[in-house]
Protein backbone atom coordinates (compact mmCIF):
# COMPACT_ATOMS: atom_id res chain seq x y z
CA UNK A 1 0.00 0.00 0.00
CA UNK A 2 1.23 3.45 -0.88
CA UNK A 3 -0.16 4.96 2.31
CA UNK A 4 1.26 2.33 4.71
CA UNK A 5 4.39 4.39 5.35
CA UNK A 6 2.29 7.51 5.88
CA UNK A 7 0.03 5.57 8.27
CA UNK A 8 3.01 5.10 10.59
CA UNK A 9 4.10 8.76 10.46
CA UNK A 10 1.76 10.65 12.82
CA UNK A 11 3.52 14.01 12.36
CA UNK A 12 3.12 13.87 8.59
CA UNK A 13 -0.54 12.92 9.04
CA UNK A 14 -1.11 16.00 11.22
CA UNK A 15 0.55 18.31 8.69
CA UNK A 16 -1.36 16.82 5.75
CA UNK A 17 -4.57 16.87 7.77
CA UNK A 18 -4.05 20.52 8.66
CA UNK A 19 -3.67 21.56 5.01
CA UNK A 20 -6.57 19.37 3.86
CA UNK A 21 -8.69 20.88 6.62
CA UNK A 22 -7.72 24.39 5.49
CA UNK A 23 -8.65 23.52 1.91
CA UNK A 24 -11.94 21.94 3.03
CA UNK A 25 -12.87 24.99 5.11
CA UNK A 26 -11.94 27.30 2.25
CA UNK A 27 -14.16 25.34 -0.14
CA UNK A 28 -17.05 25.47 2.34
CA UNK A 29 -16.56 29.23 2.64
CA UNK A 30 -16.36 29.71 -1.13
CA UNK A 31 -19.45 27.51 -1.56
CA UNK A 32 -21.34 29.75 0.84
CA UNK A 33 -22.31 27.10 3.40
CA UNK A 34 -20.57 28.91 6.24
CA UNK A 35 -23.20 31.67 6.07
CA UNK A 36 -25.94 31.50 8.66
CA UNK A 37 -28.63 32.51 6.14
CA UNK A 38 -27.69 29.67 3.78
CA UNK A 39 -27.78 27.07 6.56
CA UNK A 40 -31.11 28.33 7.89
CA UNK A 41 -32.41 28.34 4.31
CA UNK A 42 -31.49 24.66 4.06
CA UNK A 43 -33.29 23.85 7.31
CA UNK A 44 -36.37 25.75 6.07
CA UNK A 45 -36.12 23.98 2.67
CA UNK A 46 -35.84 27.29 0.81
CA UNK A 47 -32.12 27.11 -0.15
CA UNK A 48 -30.54 23.78 -1.12
CA UNK A 49 -26.94 24.98 -1.39
CA UNK A 50 -25.87 22.85 1.60
CA UNK A 51 -27.33 19.61 0.27
CA UNK A 52 -25.87 20.28 -3.20
CA UNK A 53 -22.38 20.72 -1.75
CA UNK A 54 -22.76 17.67 0.52
CA UNK A 55 -23.98 15.44 -2.32
CA UNK A 56 -21.18 16.68 -4.59
CA UNK A 57 -18.66 15.84 -1.85
CA UNK A 58 -20.19 12.37 -1.50
CA UNK A 59 -19.87 11.75 -5.24
CA UNK A 60 -16.26 12.94 -5.40
CA UNK A 61 -15.29 11.05 -2.24
CA UNK A 62 -17.08 7.86 -3.25
CA UNK A 63 -15.47 7.76 -6.69
CA UNK A 64 -12.04 8.65 -5.28
CA UNK A 65 -12.09 6.11 -2.47
CA UNK A 66 -13.33 3.23 -4.61
CA UNK A 67 -10.96 4.12 -7.46
CA UNK A 68 -8.02 4.00 -5.02
CA UNK A 69 -9.36 0.77 -3.47
CA UNK A 70 -9.76 -0.91 -6.86
CA UNK A 71 -6.14 -0.02 -7.72
CA UNK A 72 -4.92 -1.41 -4.38
CA UNK A 73 -3.72 1.98 -3.20
CA UNK A 74 -5.79 1.94 -0.01
CA UNK A 75 -7.68 -0.48 2.23
CA UNK A 76 -10.94 0.43 3.90
CA UNK A 77 -11.13 0.05 7.69
CA UNK A 78 -14.72 0.88 8.66
CA UNK A 79 -15.11 1.49 12.37
CA UNK A 80 -17.62 -0.50 14.40
CA UNK A 81 -20.80 1.32 15.33
CA UNK A 82 -23.77 1.03 17.62
CA UNK A 83 -27.30 2.32 17.77
CA UNK A 84 -26.61 3.85 21.20
CA UNK A 85 -23.67 5.94 20.01
CA UNK A 86 -25.49 6.87 16.78
CA UNK A 87 -28.60 8.09 18.62
CA UNK A 88 -26.64 9.98 21.28
CA UNK A 89 -24.33 11.53 18.68
CA UNK A 90 -27.33 12.51 16.55
CA UNK A 91 -29.03 14.20 19.48
CA UNK A 92 -25.88 16.15 20.44
CA UNK A 93 -25.19 17.10 16.81
CA UNK A 94 -28.81 18.17 16.22
CA UNK A 95 -28.97 20.20 19.42
CA UNK A 96 -25.75 22.04 18.59
CA UNK A 97 -26.90 22.61 15.02
CA UNK A 98 -30.29 23.92 16.17
CA UNK A 99 -28.81 26.29 18.76
CA UNK A 100 -25.93 27.69 16.71
CA UNK A 101 -26.88 27.10 13.08
CA UNK A 102 -23.53 25.50 12.20
CA UNK A 103 -22.24 21.94 12.01
CA UNK A 104 -18.63 21.19 13.07
CA UNK A 105 -17.33 21.54 9.50
CA UNK A 106 -19.07 24.78 8.69
CA UNK A 107 -18.20 26.30 12.07
CA UNK A 108 -14.49 26.01 11.25
CA UNK A 109 -15.02 27.60 7.84
CA UNK A 110 -17.11 30.37 9.42
CA UNK A 111 -14.36 31.10 11.96
CA UNK A 112 -11.90 31.32 9.09
CA UNK A 113 -14.26 33.80 7.45
CA UNK A 114 -14.32 35.95 10.60
CA UNK A 115 -17.66 34.99 12.20
CA UNK A 116 -17.43 35.65 15.92
CA UNK A 117 -20.60 33.68 16.70
CA UNK A 118 -18.94 30.61 15.18
CA UNK A 119 -15.78 31.23 17.21
CA UNK A 120 -17.36 31.77 20.61
CA UNK A 121 -20.45 29.58 20.24
CA UNK A 122 -19.00 26.93 17.95
CA UNK A 123 -15.32 26.40 18.70
CA UNK A 124 -15.62 26.96 22.44
CA UNK A 125 -18.80 24.86 22.49
CA UNK A 126 -17.04 22.03 20.67
CA UNK A 127 -14.06 22.16 23.05
CA UNK A 128 -16.28 22.23 26.15
CA UNK A 129 -18.51 19.47 24.76
CA UNK A 130 -15.50 17.31 23.87
CA UNK A 131 -14.12 17.77 27.38
CA UNK A 132 -17.45 16.82 28.97
CA UNK A 133 -17.75 13.79 26.67
CA UNK A 134 -14.22 12.62 27.56
CA UNK A 135 -15.03 13.07 31.25
CA UNK A 136 -18.28 11.05 31.20
CA UNK A 137 -17.18 8.51 28.55
CA UNK A 138 -16.25 5.73 31.01
CA UNK A 139 -19.61 5.96 32.77
CA UNK A 140 -21.75 5.99 29.60
CA UNK A 141 -19.79 3.54 27.43
CA UNK A 142 -21.51 0.32 28.50
CA UNK A 143 -24.86 1.92 29.42
CA UNK A 144 -25.36 3.85 26.15
CA UNK A 145 -22.52 3.86 23.62
CA UNK A 146 -22.04 0.08 23.29
CA UNK A 147 -25.78 -0.67 23.08
CA UNK A 148 -26.87 -2.30 19.83
CA UNK A 149 -23.45 -2.74 18.24
CA UNK A 150 -23.50 -3.58 14.55
CA UNK A 151 -21.01 -5.08 12.10
CA UNK A 152 -18.21 -3.15 10.49
CA UNK A 153 -19.23 -3.41 6.86
CA UNK A 154 -19.24 -1.09 3.92
CA UNK A 155 -22.51 -0.68 2.00
CA UNK A 156 -21.38 -3.10 -0.79
CA UNK A 157 -20.39 -5.69 1.84
CA UNK A 158 -23.71 -5.31 3.70
CA UNK A 159 -25.68 -5.67 0.46
CA UNK A 160 -23.44 -8.51 -0.86
CA UNK A 161 -22.94 -6.60 -4.11
CA UNK A 162 -19.96 -5.64 -6.21
CA UNK A 163 -18.72 -2.21 -5.10
CA UNK A 164 -18.77 -0.92 -8.69
CA UNK A 165 -22.49 -1.66 -8.95
CA UNK A 166 -23.19 0.14 -5.68
CA UNK A 167 -21.07 3.14 -6.71
CA UNK A 168 -22.83 3.37 -10.09
CA UNK A 169 -26.31 3.11 -8.51
CA UNK A 170 -25.51 5.77 -5.88
CA UNK A 171 -23.86 7.95 -8.52
CA UNK A 172 -26.94 7.84 -10.75
CA UNK A 173 -29.22 8.50 -7.76
CA UNK A 174 -27.20 11.45 -6.44
CA UNK A 175 -26.73 13.01 -9.88
CA UNK A 176 -30.49 12.65 -10.46
CA UNK A 177 -31.22 14.43 -7.18
CA UNK A 178 -28.77 17.22 -8.06
CA UNK A 179 -30.27 17.57 -11.55
CA UNK A 180 -33.76 17.65 -10.04
CA UNK A 181 -32.79 20.39 -7.59
CA UNK A 182 -31.38 22.46 -10.45
CA UNK A 183 -34.40 21.76 -12.68
CA UNK A 184 -36.81 22.99 -10.01
CA UNK A 185 -34.62 26.00 -9.22
CA UNK A 186 -33.96 24.92 -5.66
Amino acid sequence: MIFSELHENKKAQLIIGFFIGMAFGSLLFIGGVTKYDVIIGQLLLTDFTVIKIMLTAVVVGMIGVYAMKSKGVVELHPKPGSFGSTVLGGIIFGAGFAVLGYCPGTVAGAVGGGSLDALFGGVFGILIGAGIFAWIYPSIYEKILARGEFKTETIPEALHLNSRIVVIVFLVFILSVLAGLEYFGL
